[in-house]
């Protein structure tokens, strides 16, 4: 009898459209379990503010349409000007934004500390994945802190007086190259500043020479105009990878994912012959090779090799790209918006110029020049610099952060998974924090009397992973704004527009390249 009945459904003509009811029927209840799981799991912050939202794919459509346009940021900030400084966008899983600086800081801190914040499992998927290897910033726990021991000595306070000269001569050529233009030459400073800051770190972490415009023996020469396409190009598709794009699509026939491999070849091709070069260094225990530049045995990479067995080349030239993209265009954009805001705000132009004037020519001062001891007396140029950050913070919206397990933010509980992420602009203009948000001033960094509860500075992060670069990065724009200040004056050809017109591919950026006319001072 069950033969005869097997039989009949083997030769039912209803059979394929059983199977199919069967299928969708099983594919709508594991989508709707699913949904109920979600809505369960998440149901805490359903409370909390949130913008206009597709039934089905909540959020999602706006954020891609933010990251195409290269506004991204602004998305974060438009919705924090409306919803206030908590709430929740709904995408696969839900991203709680903050956009309060002393919220900000509380949680950074005291997540990490405690164990209930790290940084999400998907941002260190993407930062591992764009360099082929695992690096520092794609890490947590142990496997963080072995990589950051071995880095800071290289980038503590005390250890960036041995830069300096390196920073200063770099500066040097910019200020040279700007005195070889005819008066009223637009200038594009971003990018001037893209290859100030690119000719630094590159020296700095792979030795090559700040004035190196030739292959040598230990790799060809840095080609500033690829080397910023390239890096533009891994921080775009950072930020796609961040808001959804899946990994494995790198391997697709596409242009996006051919400009990915063209740009990996090219830093590759720079960084690989010293990686080398370093681990045959270590391999052979040299500390003093004549076959190698001075520079290249002074660089970052020599010394981690040396100093951190762990590291292989893989991994050294994955930690490399990374280090070399996070020293880049963060110092550039803030330098650009900085001598934007200083043309936007006479008062502080022209007390900026004072200071640095007076330095200059005090005895035991510049002398011509920018050393360790002066750089002292020019705290109003890094609170110039501070302002920048905190009206023009570039890097706002990029860091984010997933809990661990269950914690309460500000009274609100937040469920494991959630991914938190900062809306830095908006944490910048909280008149609770900063009076008269709005107004370029320096001296609120400065006039912080004692007893009096510092302002916080959010930019460069907080605890534990506060930024690797944030004292490199402070010198390298004080002493470059100091040098302009004393030798130009300068005005915006675009105006304000320069400073409002933003884009985002990782970093945030003036879309027109903040063009400027200098005019050398009758003085210098």
């Amino acid at each position: 009898m069950f033969q005869e009945i097997a039989a009949q459904i083997a030769f039912s003509p209803s059979l394929p459209y059983v199977a199919t009811a069967l299928g969708v029927t099983s594919i709508a209840g594991l989508l709707g379990w699913r949904w109920w799981q979600r809505k369960n799991t998440y149901k805490s912050l359903e409370s909390l503010p949130c913008p206009p939202k597709h039934w089905l794919l909540g959020n999602l459509p706006q954020l891609l349409a933010a990251v195409k346009q290269k506004k991204f940021f602004q998305f974060l900030f438009d919705w924090s000007k409306q919803l206030g400084p908590i709430y929740v966008l709904w995408l696969n899983s839900p991203v709680l934004v903050l956009s309060q600086p002393k919220v900000i800081e509380n949680t950074i801190v005291n997540g990490i500390k405690d164990g209930s914040l790290v940084r999400s499992e998907r941002i260190c998927k993407v930062w591992n994945d764009l360099g082929g290897a695992p690096i520092l910033i794609g890490q947590n726990g142990t496997e963080w802190q072995w990589r950051r021991k071995a880095w800071n000595p290289e980038f503590n306070s005390s250890s960036l007086s041995k830069y300096f000269d390196i920073i200063n001569l770099a500066c040097e050529q910019v200020i040279a190259r700007l005195q070889q233009d005819r008066a009223q030459t637009e200038v594009k400073v971003d990018s001037l500043f893209v290859e100030l800051t690119m000719k630094v770190i590159f020296c700095l972490v792979i030795g090559i020479p700040v004035d190196g415009k030739s292959s040598s023996s230990e790799g060809p020469a840095l080609d500033i105009l690829k080397a910023d396409e390239a890096m533009s190009i891994f921080g775009y598709r950072a930020l796609r990878l961040i808001t959804g794009e899946k990994r494995w699509m790198k391997y697709l026939p596409t242009q996006a994912s051919q400009d990915y491999w063209r740009a990996r070849r090219y830093l590759e091709g720079v960084i690989g012959p010293r990686v080398d070069l370093a681990l045959k260094m270590r391999a052979q225990n040299l500390t003093n090779w004549n076959q190698v530049s001075p520079i290249f045995q002074e660089s970052m990479l020599v010394k981690i090799a040396a100093g951190e067995g762990k590291y292989t080349r893989k991994t050294l030239i994955a930690e490399a790209i990374q280090l070399l993209m996070a020293g880049t265009d963060t110092t550039a954009h803030t330098l650009s918006f900085a001598v934007g805001a200083l043309t936007l705000n006479p008062r502080v132009f022209q007390k900026a110029q004072a200071v640095v004037d007076q330095t200059w020519e005090s005895p035991g001062g510049l002398k011509g020049g920018i050393n360790t001891e002066s750089l002292k007396k020019l705290t109003y140029i890094g609170g110039i610099i501070k302002e920048t950050l905190r009206l023009y913070s570039v890097t706002s919206g990029s860091a984010s952060l997933e809990a661990q397990r269950d914690t309460v933010i500000e009274g609100n509980l937040i469920p494991r998974g959630t991914t938190i992420r900062l809306s830095m602009l908006a944490a910048g203009r909280d008149p609770e924090v900063y009076a008269n948000p709005e107004e370029f001033l320096p001296e609120r960094w400065l006039d912080q009397g004692k007893g009096s509860t510092p302002l916080p500075m959010i930019n460069f992060g907080s605890g534990f992973h506060r930024c690797l670069g944030e004292h490199l990065a402070m010198l390298e724009a004080t002493v470059m704004l100091a040098m302009l200040l004393r030798y130009f004056d300068w005005e915006l050809v675009n105006g304000r527009s320069s400073l409002e017109e933003l884009e985002q591919n990782l970093l945030i950026y003036p879309s027109d390249g903040m063009p400027v006319r200098f005019k050398a001072r009758p003085t210098c």
